[in-house]
């Protein structure tokens, strides 16, 4: 098998070594290169054409997101992934990253132990695993197709007016997904969102702040107690479960839990999806992005046999990785199969404006 080529980029030599030896120790990737800051690595990367780069955030003379933006500039190719740590400065940086053209970041550990634990080895692993197996599918995929066994419900339309809630998951590459939907959706959207993303605390918020500042649309970090108000996003804090339950008076509210994480994930789509089975909304439009594993099945199947739902699924093609949305297809529920650019305007035209 012939393993896959990454470069690594930190300025520290300790976490080059540390990121080198969990990246070799897998049978699938090989570290072919490294670099002390992203003057090096732009080199690099004008001649040498790598499958992945892990790239830190903060260092001398070119930084991670200078790299990125001239990269983008001079449309030189790489699949990215940023290593950040949770300080606000750094999680802001992540997010304009995404922007700039990262598909995703690893939280980077707080000391040698922690970089040399099984947990940051694992989030490294799994993350390359997930980006880099999905690029062959993206390549072998035309805009707009589905891959495997996918029926479409035809038969359910959307429900007619009404009292609507929409109801988001994605997961890797789903900071990046989420800029090509949110910002595009109308400011008088007539439904509120919950969307949940799988990110550790502290950039969730990152995230919110910034997609409100991107959006006509309001976004914000969800909070506990929140009463949900239409034209409004709500995303779940990283670290934090998230249900919508239902008050006296009818309307809806936020109410966060710290239960376990549910196959390592807090927050977790399924547990969002389960709380809406006792909601008063008349439809429930699930929409699942891009993704590794199949959070949110679950919850949407055990959702439909209490609420009428319309679910949307991003297509294969646009993924980053191809998992969560192909998860809902394969069960025959998925009312449309979609590219991301086209999401934000499905999702309108279901729920309308106020």
């Amino acid at each position: 098998m012939v393993k896959k080529n990454i470069l690594v980029v930190d300025d520290s030599a300790l976490m080059r070594r540390v990121i080198c030896y969990i990246i070799n120790s897998e049978g699938t990737f090989q570290v072919t290169d490294t670099c002390r800051d992203g003057l090096e690595a732009y080199e690099k990367l004008k001649t040498t054409k790598y499958d992945g780069v892990v790239l830190d955030v903060n260092m001398p003379r070119m930084d991670g997101l200078e790299l990125l933006e001239r990269l983008q500039k001079e449309k030189i190719k790489a699949t990215v992934i940023m290593v950040s740590t949770e300080t606000t400065k750094d999680a802001e940086v992540t997010m304009l990253a995404m922007e700039r053209g990262a598909v995703d970041f690893v939280k980077k550990p707080m000391n040698i132990i922690e970089a040399k634990g099984e947990t940051f080895k694992k989030k490294v692993i799994s993350v390359l695993n997930a980006v880099l197996s999905t690029a062959k599918v993206n390549q072998s995929s035309r805009p707009g197709t589905t891959t495997g066994r996918i029926t479409l419900r035809k038969t359910v339309q959307p429900v007619k007016g009404g009292n609507k809630i929409v109801a988001l998951a994605c997961s890797t590459g789903g900071p990046k997904a989420l800029q090509s939907v949110i910002p595009y959706l109308p400011k008088n959207l007539d439904a509120p969102m919950v969307s949940v993303q799988h990110m550790p605390a502290g950039f969730t918020k990152s995230m919110a702040d910034r997609l409100n500042e991107v959006s006509p649309i309001k976004v914000k970090e969800a909070e506990e107690g929140d009463i949900l108000q239409k034209g409004n996003v709500y995303i779940a804090p990283g670290g934090k479960h998230m249900e919508v339950k239902r008050c006296p008076d009818g309307r809806h509210k936020i109410q966060l839990n710290e239960m376990p994480p549910i196959g390592g994930l807090r927050p977790c789509a399924n547990i969002t999806y389960d709380s809406l089975r006792d909601c008063g909304y008349d439809e429930v439009v699930c929409v699942v992005l891009t993704g590794m594993g199949a959070d949110g099945t679950n919850g949407i199947l055990s959702l439909s046999k209490s609420k009428p739902v319309y679910v949307i699924a991003q297509d294969a093609a646009s993924c980053v990785v191809y998992g969560m949305p192909k998860a809902i297809a394969e069960t025959g529920i998925v009312n449309e199969v979609v590219p991301l650019t086209e999401i934000a305007q499905r999702i309108t035209k279901n729920v309308g404006v106020q």
